[in-house]
């Protein structure tokens, strides 16, 4: 392996699922300033004001593809899509979109269920096997998925959202396991407690349940939509190729307290 090429992301072809905020969006942000093609799959209606911020702080051109992944045509168009705008070639998948709905799990309606399991495990998967398609034929590519830490715990009053994620750490490791010796890595980063646009807007951080949490983590704060980035870069680069069926806790210290 040639050291000077390790954390190396310029010219790699991208997909970044969710990239309109949050830590999907610095994610595609981090991957656009070290020279990497981005195409951002979202439902968001402000995706061309999203790739237009991105290009100013970066100075590079981003990609858009504006998809409901909650439903599986759509997930084929807007991969499909973003194929086109990469002119055909994928080097790296990140599957971050994800929803919330939060409820007494005795009064959980089912369309609700149906439909955090469809954005945050049915895209995992079509997206996933969709890419895998075609890094198989070319022998290499990354697959980075996002778990949560409700990947291990239970959380409270969101069954539908804990139970997928406990799902994608599973698929990702069922995947990986298939296609490690064929050149592609599939791992996953579960993010802790991060001040997202989400959390900031509904003023969890300062309920009594964000204050518990806090008390929780012993970095002593909640984490940056930018410092879950960074570890996605790592998986994604040269560096982390020995690296497949991983779950990378990013969460202050969290799981470990």
């Amino acid at each position: 392996m040639d050291e000077r090429h390790l954390f190396e992301w310029q010219g790699q072809k991208v997909i970044v699922t969710g990239g309109a905020s949050g830590m999907g969006y610095e994610t595609a942000r981090l991957f656009g300033l070290y020279g990497a093609r981005v195409c951002i799959i979202d439902i968001s209606d402000k995706l061309e004001e999203t790739a237009d911020k991105l290009k100013e702080l970066t100075g590079t051109d981003y990609y858009t593809v504006r998809a409901d992944l909650s439903d599986s045509k759509n997930r084929k168009r807007g991969f499909e899509e973003a194929m086109a705008c990469l002119e055909k070639e994928l080097d790296v998948l990140v599957n971050c979109a994800g929803i919330q709905y939060t409820c007494d799990s005795v009064d959980f309606p089912e369309e609700a269920w149906k439909r955090v399991l469809s954005v945050n495990l049915d895209a995992v998967f079509d997206l996933s096997q969709m890419a895998g398609r075609m890094m198989l034929a070319k022998g290499h590519g990354k697959i980075i998925n996002y778990a949560s830490m409700l990947s291990y715990i239970g959380g409270f009053r969101v069954p539908a959202y804990a139970a997928s994620k406990g799902a994608v750490v599973q698929l990702t490791k069922a995947l990986s396991n298939e296609w490690a010796s064929k050149g592609i890595q599939v791992n996953a980063v579960a993010p802790g407690y991060i001040m997202t646009p989400l959390n900031l807007a509904s003023g969890f951080p300062e309920t009594e349940r964000g204050r518990f949490i806090l008390s929780r983590i012993p970095a002593g704060r909640w984490g940056e939509p930018e410092e879950i980035a960074a570890v996605v870069l790592f998986l994604a680069s040269p560096a982390a190729s020995y690296m497949t069926g991983a779950v990378v806790p990013v969460d202050g210290g969290f799981a470990a307290s």
